[in-house]
């Protein structure tokens, strides 16, 4: 059976999130990916998807390094990895200074390392069910798990856009994962996690490689699209670091016109510029056919695991996530 992920990153409450990912796991899924933002606690509905399937895995995509302690993070892995037997996957990222600083209250300082050294003390604390830790940014005394982790291993991955990120992930992640992919994408990525890979004395074929791709669908390719501006429009009008990664994508003069219309404080506008050309080359947005032919050209790319993250909110959110689920089903 062909690896198929599913992806939830805001639009539906968390009651609506478990019933899609219950049939997830039962349509074949191999994993099931909930994103926090402003969308809900990712590690409390885990735990009730966990409770609530019987063999998807479950993972962070992600979890932020600067919004939660190292082990507060590590305990919650521990936590839903029990719960689900064994069958979590830890997602880390460094998140955006644009959320981490006005949304949250915390500097935005040493993402890097502040990432690397997460890795560092979860994977500690896992393995032994206490950690100290001296690292550049995270500094912990002793911190003790009150309960025996199931797994003394579980798999960490960690978001990664760009060449830096992606040899990281080479060098100590088990998997990575990108996000807004184009074709060319996976090949790129799979270069980099490479480098890194060697660098560490590994072998590349042992990070795997996943990329979330947004996913809408409609009665035609055209809806779909439409369905889509919005989001794209916010994404690369708020966000630098996507912006960046779309217009490194070919989009740059697009981009550069939508976070004009963003900055202006016209999101109409904002939405209207973006291109269909640019909704095509990042999503699998149409008919279902369509999206299922779009799924297999990333997987053709060199993306082992796609990962669709349907673009769903609203009233019918619920409606449309399982009918993108459905559709690209294995």
């Amino acid at each position: 059976m062909a690896r198929i992920g599913v992806a939830f990153s805001g639009g539906l409450p968390p009651t609506d999130i478990v019933e899609c990912v219950k049939l997830a796991d039962d349509l074949g899924y191999e994993s099931a990916w909930v994103a926090e933002g402003h969308g809900g606690d990712q590690f409390a509905i885990l735990a009730a998807c966990a409770v609530s399937t019987r063999r998807i895995k479950l993972g962070t995509s992600i979890s932020s390094v600067f919004v939660r302690s190292a082990t507060t993070i590590g305990m919650a892995a521990a936590t839903v990895d029990q719960l689900s037997g064994g069958r979590f996957i830890l997602g880390l990222g460094s998140s955006h200074r644009v959320q981490v600083e006005p949304e949250h209250g915390v500097p935005f300082v040493q993402p890097t390392q502040r990432l690397r050294e997460t890795v560092d003390v979860a994977r500690a604390l896992l393995r032994d069910g206490t950690v100290g830790y001296a690292g550049k940014v995270v500094a912990i005394e002793r911190f003790e798990l009150w309960f025996t982790p199931l797994r003394r291993e579980i798999p960490i991955y960690i978001s990664a856009l760009f060449p830096t990120m992606l040899q990281i992930g080479g060098e100590i992640a088990d998997g990575v994962l990108l996000t807004w992919p184009t074709t060319a994408s996976g090949h790129r990525a799979a270069e980099n996690v490479a480098v890194g890979a060697r660098r560490a004395g590994r072998e590349p074929a042992e990070v795997d490689l996943a990329s979330l791709i947004p996913c809408y669908v409609a009665r035609d390719q055209q809806a779909a699209f439409d369905g889509m501006r919005n989001a794209v429009a916010f994404y690369a009008g708020f966000f630098p670091r996507y912006n960046r990664l779309l217009a490194e994508a070919g989009f740059a003069e697009a981009v550069a016109r939508i976070k004009e219309a963003f900055d202006a404080d016209d999101r109409v506008e904002a939405a209207r510029r973006v291109p269909d050309e640019l909704l095509a080359a990042i999503s699998a947005a149409g008919t279902a056919e369509q999206c299922r032919a779009r799924v297999e050209a990333y997987r053709r790319s060199g993306i082992a695991l796609p990962i669709i993250s349907p673009r769903a909110g609203g009233p019918d959110g619920k409606a449309m996530a399982i009918e993108a689920i459905r559709a690209c089903a294995p």
